[in-house]
């Protein structure tokens, strides 16, 4: 198959008619983590609750509320008016523990775009860990690392039923003939310059020096998209330009429906002008099994400037966790200092505390208890499994990957 018929296959799957509904199969059996899960909270439930008779305007609206941008809304709307199941995108590299960010966040996510119709697709993408050198390269603990996170999603209160993991490795070795030939056409049709822009989404800058594995590397997640035959990619606002040139070689080879990115916002880390959670220091983000002393100091010592919202790590984790968790965000406080408030939307919260009603004191106890709740369900996991408990000592081994 030359690079010209791989183009032309994408075309024309394309411009075919939108598949008829199938009911997303069901998960295999997850072991003792399927039971946790539904001690996961009631937000992930309501979440998880499975493919609900939901009209054309609550599956969209539900879709955005995923996404910090949507390229394109009208697209999308289209897309969930002719094609009853549409399949989402999301990939990881297993490159280390697993932070809140990645594992309560992208659980919310999925659960969101199950609940509105979709079939999800999780990219396990152990080859695009060991060409950007994760793990020292060694593909044995990068697939180790990946069964940890599996585990946690499973724990956490992911709704596996419509969700299907796929190994980058076993996939594209299955069908290689299709997947090669789709990336030399990719690659074909950019030049280098165009390409080194992507590298930021393998946590690389653009002006660094990259190995040839790693310029490699962006024309294989793009081809990822077509060969997952994705309608959405859900990934972080990091992995914007890859989705970008996706769209871009949609034009060059003459596809009309192009994938519609949805891309989540990026929790920052704890400490001041730390724009992202960062593994290499693990006082700047909390991990899906700390403990609930390790969580409440991370949060105690967290940057939460009074009065002030924007940039506010605390708030964040408020707006983009617990409302989405728990519908509501409680906080318990002396008489004296205003007595106990429930607060049920953001705006009211920042009103209170721009106007220095709500104090870092009050905020960051409030924080932390909801955190423990929603992490509880993944630490009784990991002290209950004993499979899980000797992998996830065996993640902890693992040297931190950059």
């Amino acid at each position: 198959m030359d690079t010209s018929l791989a183009a032309a296959a994408v075309t024309a799957e394309a411009s075919a008619p939108a598949a008829a509904s199938t009911e997303p199969s069901a998960a295999p059996d997850a072991s003792p983590a399927a039971s946790s899960s539904s001690a996961a909270g009631a937000g992930a439930e309501d979440l998880a609750g499975g493919v609900a008779a939901l009209s054309l305007d609550e599956r969209f609206d539900l879709l955005m509320s995923i996404g910090e941008e949507c390229i394109q809304p009208d697209e999308l709307k289209r897309l969930l008016q002719n094609k009853p199941v549409p399949i989402c995108y999301d990939g990881f590299e297993p490159s280390g523990r697993m932070h809140i960010a990645q594992g309560v966040v992208k659980t919310i996510n999925v659960n969101k775009m199950i609940r509105a119709g979709c079939k999800v697709k999780i990219w396990i993408a152990d080859w695009f860990a060991q060409l950007n050198n994760k793990m020292g390269g060694d593909l044995k603990k990068i697939q180790t690392v990946g069964r940890y996170m599996i585990e946690i999603w499973k724990a956490a209160g992911m709704n596996l039923d419509g969700v299907e993991f796929l190994w980058s490795s076993e996939e594209i070795n299955r069908r290689a003939n299709e997947y090669w030939p789709l990336v030399m056409d990719i690659g074909r049709k950019n030049n280098i310059k165009r390409i080194t822009r992507c590298c930021t989404i393998m946590g690389r800058s653009d002006n660094e020096e990259l190995t040839a594995a790693q310029i490699f590397y962006p024309c294989m997640q793009c081809a990822d998209i077509f060969f997952l035959k994705a309608d959405i990619c859900q990934l972080g606002m990091d992995q914007r330009k890859v989705n970008m040139l996706a769209r871009e070689y949609c034009d060059d080879i003459k596809r009309k429906n192009k994938p519609i990115i949805l891309s989540h916002h990026m929790l920052p880390g704890f400490k001041e002008g730390q724009e992202k959670m960062s593994k290499s220091d693990p006082t700047s983000a909390i991990f899906m099994e700390d403990d609930e002393a390790q969580v409440n100091l991370k949060i105690k010592q967290a940057f939460c400037p009074p009065k002030i919202v924007d940039k506010n790590p605390c708030l964040e984790y408020i707006q983009y966790i617990v409302f989405p968790w728990f519908d509501k965000f409680e906080v318990v406080r002396k008489e004296n200092n205003g007595g106990n408030k429930t607060f049920l939307t953001m705006d009211e919260l920042v009103a209170d505390y721009e106007a220095g009603d709500l104090h870092p004191a009050d905020v960051k106890p409030a924080l932390a208890k909801a955190i423990n709740e929603i992490l509880k369900p993944v630490r009784d996991h990991f002290n209950s499994s004993s499979e899980a408990k000797i992998l996830l000592n065996t993640v902890k081994k693992l040297p931190v990957s950059f």
